[in-house]
């Protein structure tokens, strides 16, 4: 039976799930919480505070094509936070394709974005619907800086970069290890792929407002090279990022290749047994509730071109509350207007960089971008 709910939360019962369905009550949106285990759902979607204010109703579905149809059939809108998304994604995405719903997910994969715009984009175009894949803090506030940036003409050279303080989730962990093990990770130059040297390992950086410099990795790619290569103002585009504690940093790329080793010479089976292994044992299920006083974030973009600069910093807090409120703002603005652009398209190309930006500001979770140009 169809469901009667226009939008689904799959992967309720996580950390990032958990939170949309809490800012999906903030704009009383009814929901369908979706996911494998009904209890765990039960208990997520119950912890939200006054959830009893918003209608919503809890479904257990199996991950496949055909269940995910059969379950989501009916809604509008589907937004997808089970990863990895290389691993589970494409299910869900023809899931949606068969219902006529558009897509979002949190993903931080740069091989599922190709591979989800070469093998998804053309047709959810020709269908009038947006696949967003990578609608996350990691990336969009990124994106909105540089946007930002781009609104003076002239520039066509990227240089981005996040970091922010948290804890990881057992899906990061699984996403850092899946990325090591199966993809390789790019940068844009000059509008073509360039891989980032793969032993290269930690980058020094300078990060706006403090003395310290930063620890920081091409965490995958990122999903800026990919939304940028189909901006014809932009040529090259680099992006790199971290946490600001430095320990915890410089164990990142002990872990990965400690685990690398493990996965020597075993079929992919076996390595997807030891990545979920690695990433439970890192990390609880579920990581302690943000805090904006500690869970902080900086979104840093110079742009430049022949004879023209500018840089973009914005500052803000709890980067799991940022990327759910994004899904929420892009679900609400799917279900009263069309979007900018169809297809496989970035927030910002489907929503708009200003309107991204205003709405996080109104939540409280970033301060006004400092903006620098120089003509």
């Amino acid at each position: 039976m169809p469901t009667d709910k226009r939008v689904v939360v799959y992967g309720a019962s996580g950390y990032t799930g958990r939170l949309i369905c809490e800012y999906l009550r903030e704009y009383n949106i009814p929901f369908l919480a979706a996911g494998r285990d009904h209890a765990r759902l039960t208990s997520a979607v119950e912890a939200v505070p006054g959830i009893d204010t918003v209608a919503y109703d809890i479904v257990e579905v199996e991950h496949t094509v055909e269940a995910l149809t059969e379950a989501f059939r009916g809604a509008d809108v589907v937004l997808n936070t089970v990863g990895p998304f290389a691993r589970y994604g494409h299910e869900v995405v023809q899931a949606c394709l068969e219902i006529g719903a558009h897509y979002t997910d949190t993903n931080g994969e740069q091989n599922w974005m190709i591979d989800a715009e070469a093998q998804y984009g053309a047709e959810f175009a020709s269908r009038e619907l947006v696949l967003t894949p990578g609608l996350a803090q990691m990336y969009s506030i990124g994106e909105i800086a540089a946007n930002i940036c781009l609104e003076n003409p002239g520039l066509d050279t990227l240089d981005i970069q996040v970091f922010w303080k948290g804890h990881p989730t057992v899906a990061s962990t699984n996403t850092i290890l899946t990325n090591a093990a199966f993809a390789k990770a790019y940068y844009l130059e000059e509008n073509e792929y360039v891989e980032w040297p793969a032993d290269e390992g930690l980058y020094t950086v300078s990060v706006p407002g403090q003395h310290d410099l930063g620890l920081a990795l091409p965490w995958g790619g990122t999903s800026h090279p990919v939304w940028f290569k189909n901006d014809p103002r932009v040529a090259t585009a680099k992006a790199l990022g971290g946490v600001f504690n430095r320990p915890l940093m410089q164990g990142v790329p002990v872990l990965v290749a400690a685990a690398l080793e493990q996965m020597e010479g075993k079929s992919e089976e076996e390595k997807y047994r030891i990545i979920d292994e690695q990433s439970a044992a890192i990390r609880s299920e579920m990581p302690p509730r943000e805090n904006p006083r500690l869970n902080t974030s900086l979104d840093s973009v110079y742009a430049s071109g022949p004879l023209g600069r500018a840089h973009c910093v914005i500052h803000g807090n709890s980067n799991y509350k940022q990327t759910a409120l994004l899904n929420a703002h892009a679900a609400n603005e799917l279900l009263q207007a069309r979007p900018r652009r169809v297809g496989f398209v970035s927030s910002c190309q489907a929503f708009g960089h200003r309107e991204l930006l205003g709405t996080l500001r109104a939540f409280g979770l970033v301060l006004d971008p400092i903006v620098t140009v120089h003509r």
